[in-house]
C-alpha cells in the first residue's frame, strides 16, 4: 500500500511538471497572432499571419513556433521575447525564496501552492485581453513554477530516499517535462486553430485543478506531522558555496543554454538558409523526444549497474551536446537538421539523469537530507539559461551568425566536460560522517535530530 501510494504521488508530480512545462510552450504558436489581434493586427482566431512574418497564415500556423526575437528588432518582437523570457526572470527571483520555505515547512504545502498559481496563471492566459495581461499571466507561471517544480523534485528525492529508485523516479520526471516541451506546440496550436484561443488554457487549467485535488488527497499539507520531525536543511547560501553542488549546477546550466538559444533563432535560420517550410519549422523539435526518453532509460539503467560512473554520463552528455551544436550549422536540408537536434536531446538527458540525482546524494552525505534548496539551484540554473535565450540568442545571431553562436554553445560545453571529473568520488564519501559532523557542529534541533545524537553516541 505504501508503495503504491508513492507510485501515485510520484504520477501526481509528474503530471504538474507536465503541465508546467505545456503552459511554457503551449503559447509558442499562439502568442504572436494574439498580439498582433490586441493591436488591431487582424490576427484572431481564425487565419491570419502575425506581425513580424511570425506566421505563414491559415491552418499552417497551428505548429509553427513563434519567432522570438526576430532580427528585425522591432517592438512587437521585442515585446514577445520579454513576455517568453518573464516567467523564467521572476522564477530566477523567486528560486532562492522557495528553497528556504520549501526547507522550513515541507514539501506538499508549497508544491499545492505552486499548483494553485499555475492555475490562475492559465485561466488569466485565457481570458487575456491586453498585453499587460498576458505578461501577468506569464510571470504568475514562474513564481508557481519556482514552487511547484522545486517542492515537486524534492518530493520525489526524499520520498525514493534509495538507488536506483531515486535515478528512475526523476528520470520519470525529467520524460514528462520533456514530453510535455515537446507536445505543447502543436497540441495548443490545434486548439486554437479549431477550438478558439481559450480552449488550449482552459483544457490546462482543469488538469491542473485536478491534480492539485489528487495531490491534496495523497499528500495533505501537515496531515501527519512528519515535517517536525525531520532536520532543519542547510541554508542555500551554504549549499550554494558547497564545491561539488556549484560544479554540478554549472553542468545544468550549460548544457542547457543549446536548447535555449536555438529554441527562438532556429526557425529563421531554417527559413532563411535552407527554405524550410512551414511544417518541417513546426515539427523541428518533436522527433527529438524520443532520444531523449531514450537517454533517460539509458542512464538509469547504467546508473543501476554502474553507480560510480554519474560523473561520466554527465561528462558524455556534455560531448555530445557540444558536438551536435557544433554540426547544426553545416546541416542543409530539414532531415540533416534532426539528427543534431536529437543529439543535443540526447546529451541533455544523460547530464540531468545523472546529475539530478547526484545532487540529492550530495546532500545527503555532505549535509541534510532535506531537499528543497538544493533542487532551487538546480531550478536556478535552468532558468539563467531559459531567462537568456529569448532576448539574447538573437542578437547573438544577428551580431555574429548563427554559425557563431552554436560553436560557442559547443566549445562551452566540450571545455565543460572535463570538469565533471571533480566528481569522481563522490561515490565513496560516507554519510554517517557527514550526518555526524554537522548534528555535532549545529546541535539538535529537533526530534529527529536528538534520535540520531544518541544513535551516533551509542
Amino acid at each position: 500500500e505504501a508503495r503504491r501510494q508513492r507510485r501515485l504521488l510520484l504520477g501526481g508530480v509528474c503530471v504538474a511538471l507536465l503541465l508546467d512545462n505545456m503552459l511554457y510552450m503551449v503559447i509558442v504558436p499562439i502568442i504572436p497572432d494574439y498580439i498582433a489581434a490586441m493591436r488591431g493586427g487582424g490576427g484572431t482566431a481564425g487565419p491570419s499571419a502575425p506581425a513580424g512574418g511570425n506566421g505563414s497564415g491559415g491552418g499552417n500556423r497551428s505548429l509553427l513556433p513563434a519567432r522570438y526575437p526576430p532580427a528585425s528588432g522591432s517592438n512587437e518582437d521585442v515585446q514577445i521575447g520579454v513576455l517568453f523570457a518573464s516567467k523564467a526572470m521572476l522564477q530566477l527571483l523567486v528560486n532562492p525564496l522557495s528553497g528556504t520555505l520549501i526547507d522550513r515547512v515541507g514539501y506538499e504545502a508549497p508544491l499545492l501552492a505552486g499548483l494553485g498559481v499555475l492555475f490562475l496563471s492559465t485561466t488569466t492566459f485565457a481570458f487575456a485581453e491586453n498585453y499587460a495581461t498576458l505578461f501577468a499571466a506569464r510571470s504568475l507561471q514562474g513564481l508557481g513554477s519556482a514552487f511547484a517544480d522545486t517542492a515537486g523534485i524534492a518530493l520525489i528525492a526524499d520520498r525514493y530516499a534509495e538507488e536506483p529508485a531515486r535515478s528512475r523516479a526523476l528520470g520519470t520526471a525529467l520524460a514528462c517535462i520533456s514530453f510535455g516541451s515537446l507536445a505543447a506546440p502543436p497540441f495548443g496550436g490545434v486548439l486554437y486553430e479549431f477550438a478558439g484561443k481559450r480552449v488550449p488554457f482552459l483544457v490546462l487549467a482543469c488538469v491542473c485543478l485536478l491534480d492539485g485535488l489528487l495531490l491534496l488527497l495523497l499528500a495533505p499539507p501537515g496531515g501527519t506531522g512528519a515535517r517536525a520531525n525531520m532536520p532543519v536543511g542547510t541554508p542555500i547560501h551554504r549549499l550554494m558555496i558547497d564545491p561539488y553542488i556549484a560544479v554540478v549546477a554549472g553542468a545544468l546550466a550549460t548544457c542547457n543554454i543549446p536548447l535555449a538559444f536555438l529554441e527562438p533563432t532556429i526557425a529563421n535560420w531554417m527559413k532563411e538558409s535552407m527554405g524550410a517550410s512551414e511544417w518541417e519549422v513546426g515539427l523541428t523539435w518533436l522527433p527529438a523526444f524520443f532520444p531523449h526518453v531514450l537517454g533517460v532509460y539509458v542512464t538509469v539503467q547504467l546508473a543501476a549497474a554502474y553507480p560510480h560512473l554519474q560523473w561520466f554520463y554527465g561528462a558524455l552528455g556534455m560531448a555530445i551536446i557540444g558536438a551536435s551544436s557544433c554540426l547544426v550549422p553545416a546541416c542543409r536540408n530539414f532531415g540533416q537538421v534532426i539528427i543534431p537536434l536529437c543529439g543535443i536531446c540526447f546529451g541533455i538527458a544523460l547530464v540531468d539523469t545523472a546529475l539530478l540525482p547526484t545532487l540529492a546524494f550530495l546532500v545527503d552525505v555532505r549535509h541534510v537530507s532535506v531537499y528543497g534548496s538544493v533542487y532551487a539551484i538546480a531550478d536556478i540554473s535552468y532558468c539563467v539559461a531559459y531567462a537568456l535565450g529569448p532576448i539574447v540568442a538573437g542578437q547573438i545571431v544577428h551580431t555574429m551568425g548563427f554559425a557563431q553562436l552554436n560553436l560557442g554553445m559547443g566549445l562551452a560545453n566540450v571545455l565543460y566536460a572535463p570538469v565533471l571529473l571533480f566528481l569522481k568520488n563522490v561515490c565513496q564519501m560516507k554519510p554517517s560522517h557527514s550526518e555526524r559532523n554537522i548534528l555535532l557542529e549545529e546541535g539538535p534541533k529537533g526530534l529527529y535530530d536528538t534520535i540520531k545524537m544518541e544513535e551516533r553516541r551509542g
